[in-house]
Order: C-alpha cells, then structure tokens, then sequence
C-alpha cells in the first residue's frame, strides 16, 4: 500500500492514509488507456449526421426530356447525384459510433489512470473543504491555498455546498467516486481526492480488474 500525506485546505499537512496497492499502484499501460478513452469519445458523438439520396430528395419526378433526338445524353431524373441539385451517393447516415470495451479493461484502465496521478506526484489527498457559505469567492481562495490550477476534484456525493461553489471557477472540475472516469482524470494535470471519497473509490473498483 502507499502512504500519502492527507492536507487539509490551507494545505498544512493533517495525517496520512493509506491507499490501495490494486488501485492506485497498477502498471500503467497507454493502449488500454488509449482504447477507454476512445470508447467515451465515441459513445458521445450524436451520430445524426445524415444527407439526402435519390429516395429523399424532392422532386425529379419527370423525365427531364424524351430518350432519344435530343442530341443530349439521356437522363431520368433532375434529381440525379450527377446533376446539381441532385442527391448524394453514399454520403454518412445515422449511426452509432460506439464500441463495446469489457467492464474489467474500463475498471483496469481507471485503475491506471488513478496510479499515472500518483506516479507524477499529482495526486492530493484533502482532509475536508469547509465553507462559511456556498460562494465562488471562498471556494477560489482554497483553490489558491492548495495551488489548484487545472484540477479534478473528487467529492462524496452530498457536496452541494462545494460543487455550487467551484462550478464558475476555469479549471476546476468536480465528480464524485461513482461518476470518476479515465478521460476526464487525463484531461487534468491534478487529481484531488476528498479524504471522505477515497474509500468510495477502493470499494469500487474492488476485485476489478487484472
């Protein structure tokens, strides 16, 4: 198990707790991470992109002109992909684009992105956040107090008072255990757990994974 030093909002040091070996002290492979977080990239992309074909487009219903004598070459349709105006010929359609990733590699992967935190020594570990009040003003001098720039914020789940005050501050995002996932712990260059929310997460990911 690793041992890490607990602060608590005017980062003097308050103790230490120990952390799950199986959680936060895994191999870090970047092609597991790499696929976890395409996947999340993929489950959220609408998919509704969409263009009309020869079934769709309105009109061209008349042959524009006789087959033959014209002098022109024949055509069916004005609707044609070839006139202007016309349909589109295998243009994108509505799909979903994502992918299915096993429960213990999305686990495992979490698992490395946690241990990546604490690896570069960006992991913190904050006893409590008091506030006198759910105001943005007092949630900032914390941030300053515990040199938060670009930071993920694990909470317990009944932090209102934190998250309304932290939600208008650049840089700063707020999660809880349940909703903790790999993109948004690689996407910050520090990841702060609450002291309340680091047995949420070993319970979590208990016997996940490889």
């Amino acid at each position: 198990m690793a041992t890490v030093k607990v602060y608590d909002q005017n980062r003097q040091e308050s103790g230490d707790i120990e952390l799950a070996a199986d959680v936060f002290e895994v191999e870090v492979r970047p092609e597991i991470l790499h696929l976890v977080v395409r996947a999340q990239a993929a489950a959220k992309r609408a998919g509704s992109h969409q263009v009309k074909t020869r079934a769709l487009v309105s009109g061209g219903g008349a042959k524009p002109w006789k087959q033959k004598g014209t002098g022109r070459a024949r055509s069916g349709s004005s609707r044609s992909p070839i006139w202007r105006g016309g349909a589109v010929v295998f243009g994108p359609a509505p799909r979903d684009y994502s992918f299915k990733v096993n429960s213990k590699v999305r686990a495992l992967a979490l698992k490395m992105a946690l241990s990546s935190r604490l690896a570069a020594d960006a992991l913190m570990i904050v006893k409590n956040i008091d506030l006198p009040e759910a105001k943005t003003k007092h949630f900032a001098k914390v941030a300053g107090a515990l040199g938060l720039r670009k930071a993920l914020i694990v909470t317990q789940a009944d932090a209102g008072d934190i998250v309304r005050s932290a939600r208008n501050i650049p840089g700063l995002t707020l999660t809880t255990p349940e909703r903790l996932n790999v993109a948004e712990i690689l996407n910050h260059k520090q990841l702060v757990l609450l002291e309340q929310a680091v047995a949420p997460v070993h319970a979590r990911f208990a016997g996940k994974g490889a």
